[in-house]
C-alpha cells in the first residue's frame, strides 16, 4: 500500500520541478513566460514588466525591471530614467488546495445485471510549482544630461553596474 502512495507523489514532484521556470534576466517568450517585456508609450517613455518564476522574491523581480529600464535607456542614448509609476502583482496561481466533487452515470456492459450505474468522486489537488509568480511593472521616462534630484530617478549606467553584476 505504501508503494502505491509513494510512486504517484514522487512522479508529481518530478513533474512540478520540470514545470517551474527559473527566474533569469531574459526576454519573455510569451505573455505568461518568465522574463521582461516592454511597451513603448512614446519616445523616451516605456512601460516595463518583469515576470518572475514561481517563488521569485519581490526584490528580484523589482530589480530586474529596473535593470531592463537601464538597458533600454543606455541602448537609446539616455543617461537616466525616472520611475513615474510602479506596482507588483501576483501573476500566477495561488498555492492553496483545491477540492472537487464529481458525479457520473452510465450503463452498458460494466454492470452485469443490465442496469445503470452511478458514481460519486471526491478529489483534491495542490499546486506544487513553488508558489505564486510575481510581476513588477514600471512606467519610466528617460532623459539626457545630468541626473535630476529625486528618489525615483536612476542613473542608467549605475543601475547597470549595480544590478547587472548580480544577474
Amino acid at each position: 500500500m505504501k508503494r502505491r502512495l509513494i510512486l504517484p507523489v514522487l512522479a508529481a514532484l518530478a513533474l512540478s520541478a520540470c514545470a517551474s521556470a527559473p527566474t533569469r534576466y531574459q526576454p519573455a517568450a510569451g505573455p505568461q513566460a518568465v522574463g521582461y517585456s516592454e511597451y513603448r508609450i512614446e519616445p523616451g517613455r516605456y512601460r516595463i514588466t518583469f515576470r518572475g518564476g514561481p517563488g521569485a522574491g519581490i526584490e528580484q523581480v523589482s530589480d530586474y525591471a529596473l535593470l531592463r529600464a537601464a538597458d533600454l535607456a543606455i541602448a537609446e542614448g539616455y543617461d537616466w530614467f525616472r520611475v513615474s509609476d510602479r506596482f507588483v502583482r501576483q501573476a500566477g496561481p495561488d498555492n492553496g488546495p483545491r477540492l472537487g466533487l464529481g458525479v457520473g452515470g452510465g450503463s452498458g456492459s460494466f454492470n452485469r445485471h443490465g442496469g445503470s450505474a452511478v458514481g460519486l468522486g471526491l478529489g483534491t489537488s495542490f499546486n506544487l510549482g513553488g508558489g505564486p509568480s510575481l510581476a513588477a511593472t514600471l512606467e519610466v521616462m528617460m532623459g539626457r544630461g545630468p541626473k535630476p534630484p529625486g528618489a525615483d530617478v536612476y542613473d542608467a549606467r549605475g543601475v547597470r553596474r549595480g544590478i547587472g553584476t548580480r544577474t
